[in-house]
């Protein structure tokens, strides 16, 4: 089987050379193009010098040409971008969308939250939200995948089975999450020079943070009902990955272990996540670096009360290693495929 030819648009930002890194060692891909703006003209190991002797192409300018010799786009761009290089695809194309840009169903949604008007309103019907855990059975028939965003990852995988499956209240859940300052994009250190971003833990987005659409959208769909929730997202003096704490209620004919376990069985075939022992303690520290989704289910003091904990990589699970592990999905190669590294820093 030939490798598949594959374009990167937005290369040199935190998640572009995330998806580089685990692109570069998967067996079936070549990566043709290299793409950004002010960086043109480079080669990406300027970015990072673990990329020095890869044998990779230098940055470029995207030129809609260049989808005529590539099979896979992956955009790694800021919101609205990637709705203008949905238009210029042809009929062998595939992209693989790291942004909001197809995220919401509705593009009045979209500009809600995010202030843009959508501006390739007829590709959100060939899109499909691509959480790969949840949607592997359906993302074959699409052609624009859709990658969640970091923070929705670690919510909505703990939260999607239990609630389907009504083991707890769909009610005033409250969800705390912490990130690294990674998440915020290459900008952040000017956004918060100020604010002593390596020794302070800052809220912001409080209660209207942009992810608050695809979660509330994601749950209900799969619940079939109106679930409310406080989201309060955080930057952590600390590069990456990504804690949230779920606080929810459940009623007497369910409890922890219940709950833990059907967790176990909903996802004894997804190698990447992986379901602790109840009131098992994580931290982020137990997957940096992997594709892995940590989660423990605890008790509380109070019987019908639980607490959810939830851990993920945010360039990895939560950005490039889920593009990459729903391209694996899509062409049907090895699950993990570019997904187990040696010999590279991955931060």
């Amino acid at each position: 089987m030939r490798k598949l030819n594959v374009l990167i648009a937005g290369s040199t930002g935190y998640i572009g050379i995330q998806l580089v890194k685990l692109l570069v060692n998967h067996k079936n891909i070549k990566i043709k193009y290299l793409c950004g703006s002010s960086s043109v003209g480079k080669n990406i190991e300027y970015f990072d010098i673990s990329l020095k002797n890869k044998k990779l192409p230098k940055i470029v300018k995207f030129n809609k040409k260049y989808l005529k010799y590539v099979d896979i786009i992956f955009t790694a761009l800021p919101n609205g971008q990637a709705q203008s290089l949905s238009n210029l695809l042809n009929k062998n194309n595939i992209l693989i969308d790291l942004s909001a840009d197809f995220r919401l169903t509705k593009a009045k949604e979209y500009f809600k939250w995010y202030g843009i008007k959508h501006n390739s309103v007829g590709n959100i019907n060939k899109s499909i939200y691509a959480l790969p855990e949840i949607s592997k059975k359906t993302i074959k028939n699409y052609k624009i995948i859709s990658c969640p965003g970091c923070y929705p990852t670690s919510i909505l995988l703990p939260l999607i089975p239990i609630l389907k499956r009504k083991l707890v209240d769909n009610k005033n859940i409250i969800i705390d999450s912490k990130s690294g300052y990674s998440g915020a994009g290459r900008g952040v250190h000017k956004k918060y020079k100020n604010k002593n971003l390596y020794e302070s833990l800052s809220a912001y987005g409080v209660g209207f943070h942009r992810h608050n659409s695809e979660i509330e959208q994601e749950l209900n769909k799969h619940s079939k009902g109106n679930v409310t929730f406080n989201f309060t997202p955080h930057l952590s003096p600390m590069f990456k990955g990504i804690l949230s704490t779920i606080y929810v209620n459940i009623d007497s004919k369910n409890s922890v272990s219940k709950i833990r376990n059907y967790l176990s069985s909903y996802y004894k075939n997804d190698k990447f996540i992986k379901i602790l022992k109840v009131d098992s303690l994580i931290s982020t520290n137990d997957v940096i670096n992997t594709n892995n989704c940590y989660i423990s289910v605890c008790k509380t003091r109070y019987k019908n009360k639980i607490i959810i904990l939830s851990a993920i990589d945010n360039l990895i699970k939560g950005g490039a290693g889920q593009g990459v592990q729903n391209m694996n999905i899509l062409y049907n190669f090895k699950y993990s495929e570019g997904l187990k590294w040696k010999n590279i820093q991955l931060y």
